[in-house]
């Protein structure tokens, strides 16, 4: 009589381990990055009554007899699907799609976490809510080694990009072949030198006779003169309907003259892409359409591509990578120790971490702007919750029919 008792108050006991449960579950529905956890039962020991029993002398076998001794908890599982996605708009908010974890740096211990709710202290360190630093690889002008180890991500407050000298600008449009000789076509397009100085280069093409032109390329010099600092001829190949030079030169030694340090020679594409400068009757649209250098920028703010690469956009319109965020995972997920803070923690059954680039080794990719929310689902919660009322209900219906019979036990001596 005694081993139904306790059987039931072993039932009971498990099942108020399986409420818990559900209700840490039902508590972090709208917790970022929560992983549900799900409550596994198994029988204790049983108590042999009558042993197994082979056939023997023409008779038959017997099955052993037994009664359990009631239930515990095997354990407690962690439920790593993925969550929904909620957008935020926030760029320092990350989500991963597919397996992995954020590594985290906390009070001196290393963290894994999916909740990718970050941002930036004061003094630019990307941290999470509690302030442990997201791990990962900064950049070294603009080069991330991702075998190097893993260290606090940090953006650049003030950080500028230094000025890059003009080596190459793009001309095309029209020089108009019915204009008379003597007729010009200028265009004027700002370069930039090697000191992040901004120069009004412009170019004067005359027509010199059927199918050649003249280009001159001046520059401001000192004391309010002008500086030629490339001349060239172009003959225009009706045949193959191009110029037959391809390119022009503004010679560095000319600028230097003028007051401007450029490192090499500027050249000037007229030809040899799919736009260039042509010579057929009508207007006359030749212009400069853009040049690759660029003054001196500030970092005004950045973006992350799905690999975790922070990129940094700078006031001058350049871009460049700042670092990389890690991603950690594991042979065996269901082994983290959960730490609180929405953090785990590995343990020895976890496996070691493995930590490298997002989309690599079996990692997934990297959202920004985005958080990845519980994977708690409230229809299952709410069904396991009905499920565990029913079995505390009963093992509680068996302690008190046992405690009935042991009163009528008890009343067989009066």
């Amino acid at each position: 009589m005694l081993r139904s008792l306790f059987s039931a108050v072993s039932g009971l006991r498990s099942h108020q381990t399986m409420m818990d449960v559900i209700g840490n579950n039902i508590a972090n529905v709208n917790t970022t990055g929560y992983k549900s956890s799900q409550t596994v039962f198994e029988d204790t020991l049983s108590q042999a009554l009558r042993s197994a029993g082979a056939p023997q002398n023409g008779g038959g076998g017997t099955n052993p007899a037994q009664v359990g001794l009631g239930v515990r908890v095997a354990g407690v599982s962690t439920n790593f699907s993925q969550g929904s996605t909620q957008v935020t708009g926030r760029q320092s908010d990350m989500a991963i799609q597919g397996d992995g974890f954020f590594v985290v740096q906390k009070d001196g211990q290393t963290m894994y976490t999916r909740a990718g709710a970050f941002s930036f202290d004061a003094l630019g360190n990307l941290v999470s809510p509690e302030g442990g630093r997201v791990q990962g690889w900064p950049a070294v002008n603009g080069a991330i080694n991702t075998n190097a180890s893993v260290t606090g991500l940090r953006l650049p407050v003030g950080q500028v990009l230094a000025p890059t000298a003009t080596t190459t600008i793009d001309v095309g449009g029209n020089l108009p072949a019915d204009a008379a000789n003597g007729a010009t076509v200028v265009h004027s397009i700002d370069i930039v030198d090697a000191q992040g100085r901004t120069i009004p280069a412009t170019t004067t093409y005359t027509k010199t006779g059927t199918n050649t032109w003249s280009a001159a390329t001046t520059v401001p010099g000192p004391g309010g003169s002008t500086t030629n600092v490339g001349t060239s001829t172009l003959t225009w190949d009706p045949a193959a309907e191009s110029f037959t030079a391809s390119t022009m030169t503004l010679s560095s030694a000319s600028l230097g003259v003028a007051g401007y340090r450029f490192p090499a020679d500027v050249t000037v594409t007229i030809g040899g892409d799919a736009t260039p400068l042509t010579q057929y009757a009508g207007a006359g649209t030749a212009t400069a359409r853009n040049q690759d250098g660029a003054t001196m920028g500030e970092l005004q703010s950045f973006t992350m591509d799905s690999s975790g690469i922070l990129v940094g956009i700078f006031s001058n319109g350049r871009t460049e990578q700042l670092g990389q965020v890690a991603l950690a995972n594991f042979t065996n997920p269901g082994g983290l120790e959960k730490a609180g803070d929405s953090m785990f923690r590995g343990t020895a059954n976890s496996g070691a971490a493995s930590i490298g680039a997002a989309g690599s080794g079996g990692r997934g990719m990297l959202g920004s702007g985005m958080l990845e929310m519980s994977n708690v689902d409230l229809a299952q919660e709410f069904t396991n919750l009905v499920v565990a009322q029913r079995g505390f209900q009963a093992n509680s219906r068996v302690v008190s029919a046992s405690d009935e019979i042991l009163q009528d036990l008890v009343n067989l001596k009066r």
